[in-house]
């Protein structure tokens, strides 16, 4: 029996669009694809020394080389996210892939032992590098990514930095994190919160208190964006009152960073 030709045209527009659909490449909901970490949220940041799985915390931020797909599989399972700690300001001179960060790239000292400024104008290098590790993030099975020194600007690099080269480096950074479906983190660079506030998910925060900063990070909590913050030499009763007020997820660390905390 012969359809009717109106049946029969309905018919190969539907094939014909879900052919279309299919041809295109799948684009994620940019709101609802990543973990979007709100404030308040507890977290553990250990970097150093064998990983302690014990602390009863929703989030833990850890060394991104020195932890194994395995590692994060088991914060999984205990119902934890992960961030993937990586620098992608400063070059490390222990990494596997420092190497590949040529000596033109490499400026002066940050204060860390093993550890050099990154020439952040120089993004035809450091893209390329800079997505590989966060490639290696994404495989491992990280949630999320926090890429430190991102404030060079503000320090003696040894390169004439300004202010734009970071807005435009800090983006790339978060957009290369996006185009991977792993949520961002703004390390520190307080003074370029209003700008950079879209473009990132959360924020960490070393010694707001210490240098009475901590009201610059209130527009991460107003935009329901969790302030993952650290304290290294006031103890707690000099600065969990304000930033619990403040909506910070803050906690008393020492500057080696492994196991011990005291939260607030």
């Amino acid at each position: 029996m012969r359809r009717p030709l109106l049946l029969v045209a309905l018919l190969l527009l539907v094939a014909a669009c879900s052919t279309a659909a299919d041809d295109k490449p799948a684009t994620p909901d940019p709101a609802g694809g990543r973990w979007q970490p709100r404030p308040g949220t507890a977290w553990q940041w250990q970097l150093s020394g064998r990983l302690d799985t014990s602390v009863d915390v929703p989030v833990y931020d850890v060394d991104g080389f020195d932890n194994s797909a395995a590692a994060v599989s088991a914060l999984h399972r205990e119902g934890r996210k992960a961030i993937c700690y990586i620098s992608t300001g400063a070059w490390e001179d222990w990494r596997p892939d420092a190497g590949k960060f040529p000596a033109s790239v490499r400026g002066r000292g940050n204060g860390w032992e093993g550890e050099r400024w990154l020439d952040i104008r120089r993004t035809d290098v450091l893209e390329p590098l800079v997505a590989a590790r966060f490639d290696m993030c994404r495989a491992k099975g990280f949630d999320a990514v926090e890429p430190d020194n991102m404030d060079g600007y503000r320090n003696t690099t040894g390169f004439p930095l300004t202010a734009a080269d970071q807005l435009r480096y800090n983006r790339l950074v978060a957009r290369l994190a996006h185009d991977r479906g792993l949520a961002v983190g703004l390390k520190n660079d307080l003074d370029q919160i209003p700008e950079l506030l879209a473009d990132f998910d959360f924020a960490v925060n070393e010694q707001c208190a210490q240098y009475g900063e901590c009201k610059a990070l209130t527009p991460f909590v107003r935009a329901g964006k969790a302030v993952f913050h650290v304290e290294y030499e006031l103890p707690t009763d000099r600065f969990c009152d304000q930033t619990r007020s403040l909506g910070l997820s803050s906690m008393l660390k020492k500057y080696e960073l492994g196991a011990w905390r005291r939260p607030c």
